[in-house]
């Protein structure tokens, strides 16, 4: 008998029209022994997820103001699904501990783990599961870092005597007893930690998409589906904007070999996305399996005579980085050139003084800083098998008559990374999707 961890997202739990459709996907199958909710997110445009009804609640709560409505409204919400699946369930009690705990300043943490806790505590009625508080099994240390080795054997340790269990998302517990949540998405974390402690067999994480697509479908029409992704084909897409996955939901089960799918809760036949540590040695139906990007980029263009020819010219530069306080991103270079591409909020606005401090510090002959760039990532296991892969990126943009402003390729050949003006970043990434995916398909 396969363990399977099943994780749904918000939009899979908004109301009790989706409760049913996970109801029916975790019975389907008795192997999802263990499932772990999200609370409640958006119903319809302009709907408010109930994450940010409770930030609203807590923060009226906290300065004093009458937060009564703002309550009664989250407290609907959890009655509306409770009532629309007929289920013979009070949490009330529940409410009034809330309640109580936010006029005495529990704290914004604990505000916004509710509604995972809550929505928990309806899948596990509903499902006839036991319901497992994540406060029990997910620690973090006293500066608030998250205790992974502590949470995976605890984890363990306690869904031993669970054989089905709902643990809520998103949240766990310091060594003081407090309420501490992961960064949004979090549930995702929670989902893979389990997997990890249980050692399932495979993590499903249920969303509202058929899984990966190859590139943005607010740029590219209608994108196909990645069938297969290794994780570090992952790691390059989620750099680069792709955000099905919480990234760091990628780390546990990888290091246990844990398969990843990504599936949609409205189309539960869709085999969606697997996510693997590496696939057979055999031909890949496309030598790129994904295209991604992000704009708000800048470069510092550095320019020195014989620059290859001194010592310690990079730990100088770096150093002078470091006084600025900049991060990089990318250091692509020639024999007298370097370029360092940069986030633009580092840079904006201070472009002078960082042209200054890196003249100085390199004895450079010229730096510049330019603004306004956006990166894409074109990412392939199937590149470094395939010749001329990157001639024909380079190509397909050419023929846009877009300008590249920057080349970088990784040692693994994993990926190649192109910078080109943020004007022409849409135009980029449809060029580079159309030479691949309609001329292999």
């Amino acid at each position: 008998m396969a363990l399977i961890i099943a994780k749904f997202g918000g939009s899979s739990l908004a109301d009790a029209e989706h409760f049913k459709k996970v109801y029916d996907i975790v019975k389907s199958n008795p192997d999802r022994r263990y499932v772990i909710p999200s609370a409640p997110g958006k119903r319809f445009d302009g709907d408010t997820k109930v994450t940010d009804m409770l930030y609203d609640c807590y923060a009226k709560a906290s300065e004093g103001e009458d937060f009564a409505e703002d309550f009664q409204k989250i407290t609907d919400r959890f009655d509306s699904i409770i009532d629309g699946l007929g289920l013979d369930l009070d949490l009330t009690p529940e409410y009034q501990k809330i309640r109580l705990a936010f006029e005495n300043a529990a704290g914004r943490d604990y505000a916004a783990s509710r509604g995972e806790y809550l929505n928990g505590m309806i899948l596990a009625y509903y499902l006839g599961y036991d319901f497992v508080d994540a406060a029990k099994c997910v620690r973090f240390n006293e500066n608030g870092s998250f205790n992974s080795d502590f949470t995976i054997e605890k984890t363990a340790e306690h869904l031993s005597h669970h054989f089905c269990g709902v643990i809520p998302g998103f949240y766990g517990k310091m060594p003081n007893d407090t309420i501490k949540t992961f960064s949004r998405g979090g549930s995702d974390i929670t989902g893979s930690l389990v997997a990890r402690g249980v050692n399932a067999d495979l993590y499903e994480n249920w969303t509202d998409v058929n899984g990966f697509l190859v590139a943005d479908p607010r740029i590219v029409r209608n994108p196909s589906r990645i069938e297969t992704i290794t994780y570090k084909e992952l790691r390059e897409l989620s750099y680069m904007g792709a955000t099905v996955l919480h990234e760091d939901a990628i780390f546990p089960v990888h290091q246990a070999g844990i398969p990843i799918n990504i599936r949609n809760t409205n189309d539960p036949a869709d085999p969606g996305t697997m996510i693997v540590r590496k696939t057979p040695e055999q031909k890949a139906a496309h030598h790129v399996t994904g295209i991604a990007g992000k704009k708000g980029f800048s470069i510092i263009s550095i320019e020195k005579a014989m620059m290859n020819s001194g010592s310690g010219f990079v730990r100088r530069l770096l150093t002078a980085l470091e006084e600025l306080d900049i991060p990089f991103e990318h250091l692509p270079s020639g024999i007298d050139t370097m370029s360092i591409v940069v986030d633009s909020a580092y840079v904006q606005g201070r472009e002078q003084q960082v042209i200054d401090t890196i003249t100085k510090a390199v004895e450079a002959d010229h730096v510049s800083v330019d603004n306004h760039l956006g990166l894409i990532a074109v990412v392939g296991r199937g590149m470094i098998r395939a010749a001329g892969t990157a001639a024909r990126v380079f190509a397909a943009v050419a023929r846009q008559n877009i300008n590249l402003r920057m080349i970088d390729q990784g040692s693994s050949e994993l990926n190649i990374i192109i910078g080109v003006d943020e004007a022409s970043f849409d135009d980029a990434v449809r060029a580079i999707y159309t030479e691949f995916f309609h001329k292999e398909a």
